[in-house]
């Protein structure tokens, strides 16, 4: 392909990503009566109190995802050394990407692509190994609030609710052992034969000693400390009433509905909504207010970044050379 030819759909790539950011940013957030019941919120407490508030919100989000690039530069060391100016290129193109492609697939093409094009499909394994410890940390906690939500409210016989907390406890162990055991996968792709053209991508499971897994993990639990706050904050400051054990752990079973149900994330708002909702309702009956702060924690950790991401899409070639321009 002709350099010229390169450039121009390079140009159209770039235009067309940030278009549909734009369009479904604006048709999701316009339509979206539970961020106009988050203003209507905001508007009975103190006008200074509340900006604090969401600055704080904000500013976590900030370090929520200055962490993940933490941890992309340390899983991508082990294939390309990344600086910090494209490691945070990379991850915010991923979230972009992410917002209007189902489960967040986007996510792996968007941020790989300022790699060497030789290294993209190991990296996106790599890539897999930190989404997978954030999603064992939101297993883990899930599994053992599940457990708990049915032994608090349900009127179930004691033999069912042990049985409920042994199912979660097998869950959580088995999650945290596939995790430190990650070249199982490696191993059980090369006896299938036809992935065998990906097996070799695969081996860099092979190279993640326990130490840096745990590493991985402990950056992973740090991010989800981080958004578990999120809420914490703003049900804390609105909803002063609920009781804090109660509010944390349906907070970790939110976490892992998410998680367990596909969908895109300009619609992931709807499932939260419904969840959390369904689940505060024991606690509370301000069911508005949760779905307003639901709405409003969805709109910062997703929508934000999406939105800084589109300012990073025009600075990476889609067509041709090493992604990075």
């Amino acid at each position: 392909m002709k350099k010229i030819q390169k450039t121009y759909l390079n140009i159209f790539i770039k235009v067309l990503i940030v278009a549909l950011t734009t369009w479904f940013v604006y048709t999701k957030v316009n339509n979206q009566q539970n961020l106009r019941e988050f203003t209507a919120l905001i508007q009975g407490f103190d006008g200074s109190s509340i900006w604090w508030i969401m600055a704080v919100v904000c500013l976590m989000m900030l370090g929520n995802w200055f962490l993940e690039v933490v941890k992309w530069r340390y899983l991508s060391k082990k294939i390309e050394p990344l600086g910090w100016w494209t490691a945070i290129r990379s991850v915010f193109c991923g979230l972009t990407w992410a917002i209007f492609t189902p489960n967040r697939i986007g996510e792996y093409g968007g941020r790989v692509l300022l790699l060497k094009p030789d290294n993209r499909a190991s990296g996106a394994v790599a890539m897999g190994v930190g989404l997978f410890a954030q999603l064992v940390l939101t297993s883990v906690f899930g599994a053992i609030s599940i457990a708990w939500f049915v032994q608090t409210f349900m009127p179930t016989p004691i033999f069912v609710q042990m049985a409920v907390w042994m199912i979660a406890v097998i869950y959580a162990v088995a999650f945290l052992v596939l995790y430190f055991n990650v070249h199982w996968i490696d191993k059980l792709v090369g006896k299938l034969k036809f992935l065998a053209k990906v097996k070799p991508f695969f081996s860099i499971l092979e190279n993640f000693s326990s130490r840096e897994l745990w590493n991985v993990l402990l950056i992973s639990f740090a991010r989800f400390f981080i958004f578990t706050s999120q809420y914490m904050v703003l049900m804390l400051f609105f909803l002063p009433e609920l009781p804090l054990l109660s509010m944390v752990l349906m907070i970790f079973i939110l976490f892992f509905v998410q998680a367990a149900v596909p969908s895109l994330d300009l619609f992931d708002f709807s499932v939260r909504s419904f969840v959390a909702s369904n689940l505060y309702a024991y606690i509370t009956t301000q069911e508005i207010a949760v779905m307003a702060i639901v709405s409003f924690v969805w709109f910062v950790n997703l929508i934000l970044p999406a939105i800084i991401g589109t300012f990073f899409v025009f600075q990476v070639n889609y067509v041709g050379g090493n992604g990075k321009s």
